[in-house]
């Protein structure tokens, strides 16, 4: 009997620790760092792992607003790591830039966060979508330029590839970038930071975004250079390229905002990520 209670004392705190894990008062611990999770009431249908922008963390990233509401209620369990401090307290970011130092192996954190979230929580680690805001968006696609099979598809959010552009990318990949028409943080065609020159090469700079969609269609084996379909959905107007290798995705969706994750995004991201 005694072994018997026991048992189920141990049973009782290990399903309380699990579930105290997924709360906004505590942080999910791997061996590389911690993460931060939401849980969605009743049938779990998938997974969002999603990545802040500069100076965030994962908590405040899954704080309330429009796409962490749409997401959860069409049954998505939210994964929220955080990144690496930032000197004299600016928050946290991650390693990823080229020629920088590597401060931590971004792509074993990731993998490792995303197979214990599966078991922790209950889904399918094969059925988890990689997104990112801003300087998140740009881990994001390194990850899917870098080992594409880590996870089911990548929505990136006005971030892409960093200068030097990675001149190779593996794949095949399914991929959907998200960008503001006026973004002024991360441009469209990048940006020159710390009061850099543009002529410098080793001035620290963002990416072009078109240079990026161009590396997807390369990796993606597309045999034409435009898009094989546009359409106008709500703010959202996107281009699409079918024509490319089996098992591939390819979207590029524009919207008339700034440095923001725009409203209707997680609709408009899980009816693609639904649909492939």
């Amino acid at each position: 009997m005694r072994l018997a209670l026991a048992a189920l004392t141990l049973l009782l705190g290990a399903e309380a620790a699990v579930a105290a894990c997924g709360t906004d008062e505590a942080a999910c611990e791997v061996d590389l760092g911690v993460y931060h999770a939401q849980v969605p009431e009743g049938d779990i249908k998938g997974a969002i792992l999603y990545l802040h922008g500069f100076g965030g963390s994962g908590e405040g990233a899954l704080g309330p607003r429009d796409w962490v509401n749409t997401a959860l209620a069409r049954g998505y369990v939210l994964i929220a790591p955080d990144g690496l401090p930032i000197a004299e307290g600016r928050g946290r970011g991650w390693s990823f830039v080229p020629g920088r130092p590597e401060r931590r192996d971004e792509h074993a954190f990731l993998r490792s966060v995303r197979d214990d979230a599966a078991a922790r929580f209950g889904f399918d680690a094969d059925e988890m979508i990689l997104s990112g805001f801003s300087i998140g968006g740009s881990m994001t696609s390194y990850m899917a330029c870098e080992a594409p099979k880590s996870f089911a598809a990548y929505a990136p959010v006005a971030g892409g590839f960093w200068r030097p552009h990675p001149t190779a990318c593996s794949g095949p990949v399914r991929l959907l970038h998200t960008h503001g028409w006026t973004d002024g943080t991360v441009p469209l065609e990048g940006r020159v930071l710390r009061g850099g020159d543009a002529t410098n090469p080793e001035a620290l700079m963002q990416g072009d975004i078109f240079y990026t969609l161009r590396m997807w269609r390369e990796v993606n084996a597309c045999n034409q250079l435009r898009a094989d379909r546009f359409v106008t959905q709500g703010p959202f107007m996107r281009r699409a390229w079918d024509r490319c290798a089996e098992g591939s995705a390819l979207e590029f969706a524009l919207f008339p905002g700034g440095h923001v994750v725009p409203s209707g995004w997680a609709d408009m991201m899980l009816d693609w990520y639904e649909s492939l």
